[in-house]
Order: C-alpha cells, then structure tokens, then sequence
C-alpha cells in the first residue's frame, strides 16, 4: 500500500532530514515488495517547488531513496508508491505539481475515460498516466472556479468522483509553501493526524519519525523547539496522541499552524470497490505492506 507523509510548522521554515526508504538490505527487508517509486517534495523561501522522485527500478534509483536528504521547508510532502494506474516512469511518481502547489494520493480510482472526458482541455495538464494525476487536476481546476479556494476545489472534486466514478480509495495530502490539506475517504484505507507540540508529547524531543519495515523516516532538531501538525498513513512514533481521521474528514493546517477539520463527505461512494473488484496490480497496490 501507498504511504503519505506530511509535515507543517508554518510559519517556521523547519531543517529537516528525509531517508524515503530506511531499510537495510536484509533477508527480512527482501522479503517485503519493493515500491515502485519514492518522492520528497517541498518549497524553497521564495516559494518555488522542489520536487525530488524516481522511480526503484535500479540500483541507482534505491540509493537515490535511501541518500538522506537534508531540506528546509515550511511544509513537506513525502509518498511511497505501488503502482496501481500507470507505469513505472518518473512522470507516473508522485508528488505532483500544478500551480505551485504539491499533492500525492492513496487508493484508487476507475473510469477514467469518464474522468478524461469530464477534465475536457485540462487533461493536457495530465504529464503522466495516473488516476492520482488525473484528480489533481481536477482539484486544481475545481479550486480556480471556487477562486483559489482549495478546500472547495478538493470537495467539489472529491464529490464528483465519489458520485461518477467506481472507487476505491481517494486518501491526498496537497501542500502549499505554508498551507497542508488532507482527505480521508471512504474508510478504506487509515489516515492519521498529529498535532506535535513542541519537543513531542514528552515536552523534550526532537522530531524523529519511522514507518512500519522502515520505508520511510524523518529527523528534525528545530522541532524539538517548535510545533508542528504531522499527516501520515500509520502512526510513525510512540505518541498517544495520533488521531484517525474520520472517514470523508477534510483536514486543513493554515499559516498559522491553526487546525480545522470537518467530514465534508458524509456519504460513501456511488460506485464502491473491494479488493476483489480491482485488476491485480491495483489489487496488488493496496493490499497492506
């Protein structure tokens, strides 16, 4: 399964080191599926976005993921892929960027053909051949007629697909330089939220966090002095305070660190899909590591 990994601490810029794929190369590390692609996305002080990806298809590419990355950002946005729609190609690994902003998404979506023909000339905005793509492009249309609005744009977005389309799982984090938003829907798959004071529930820490089989882990000193509102698909330290989101909760973290959130899709989908509904790959994308 896909894994997402935000990070905020607006409207402090945060130093902090990325290893995207932790693991040593053991027998017991071998014997867990390889991903099919890593990426690491952030924004510079002027706010332009760096995006770092690859896909693991050579040696090269697992010592890219594994190469600790030292950045400084207000916001992060990290992703773990097993493909489910699309190739392995870097155009196909997430995160994605569209008018400054960053998203990556767990889950999958169907008819596409549908979704293409819906998206009309914004599908030329599409680089690569992912459902996650296509969605991002949906949002990012949906917020320019809702006036840059992205909470809307992602719900407008979100409820179309919930109501046209056969889904699966729709679970994003999308990133501006100092904003975060996050949705959770249906109860597919876990998505959890941690308001993280400073120094950690133990008042004392710096921030370091590691994924179940050590796929992804993050190391921050300057958040041992200041808070920060953390996003990921399992809960990634010994805090007693990870929060599941509710399924259709739409979670959003402002320039302040101020935190709002709201189940904005009471509704399952139209169209639902199990596990047995998908063709293999996709199936074989969304099983849990």
């Amino acid at each position: 399964m896909c894994r997402l990994f935000g990070l905020i601490s607006s409207p402090l810029r945060t130093r902090a080191t990325f290893w995207l794929l932790d693991a040593p190369d053991s027998l017991t590390a071998q014997s867990h599926r390889e991903p099919d692609g890593t990426g690491l996305g952030y924004f510079d002080a002027d706010g332009t976005a760096e995006v770092h990806k690859a896909p693991i298809a050579a040696y090269e590419d697992r010592a890219f993921a594994q190469e600790a990355r030292e950045v400084e950002s207000a916001t992060f946005l990290a992703h773990i892929r097993y493909a489910s729609t699309g190739g392995l190609d870097v155009r196909n690994t997430h995160p994605f960027e569209e008018d400054g902003r960053l998203f990556a998404h767990n889950g999958v979506i169907e008819g596409l053909d549908e979704l293409d023909r819906h998206l009309g000339e914004d599908r030329s905005a599409v680089r690569g051949d992912t459902d996650s793509e296509r969605f991002f492009a949906l949002v990012t249309r949906e917020t320019a007629a809702h006036g840059g609005d992205v909470s809307a744009g992602i719900v407008t977005a979100a409820r179309w697909v919930a109501a046209h389309l056969p889904l699966y799982a729709l679970n994003i984090i999308l990133i501006t330089p100092r904003e975060l938003w996050a949705l959770r829907y249906p109860d597919t798959h876990e998505l959890y939220a941690l308001r993280r004071p400073a120094g950690g529930h133990q008042g004392a820490r710096h921030l370091d966090h590691t994924g179940r089989n050590g796929r992804l882990r993050v190391r921050s000193a300057h958040l041992g002095d200041a808070p920060s509102v953390v996003v990921a698909s399992e809960p990634m330290d010994e805090s007693p305070h990870w929060q599941l989101m509710e399924p259709g909760e739409l979670l959003h973290v402002g320039p302040e660190l101020e935190v709002t959130s709201r189940v904005a899709l009471p509704d399952p989908p139209a169209h639902p899909l199990t596990l047995s509904d998908l063709r293999p790959a996709a199936a074989a994308s969304q099983r849990p590591s």
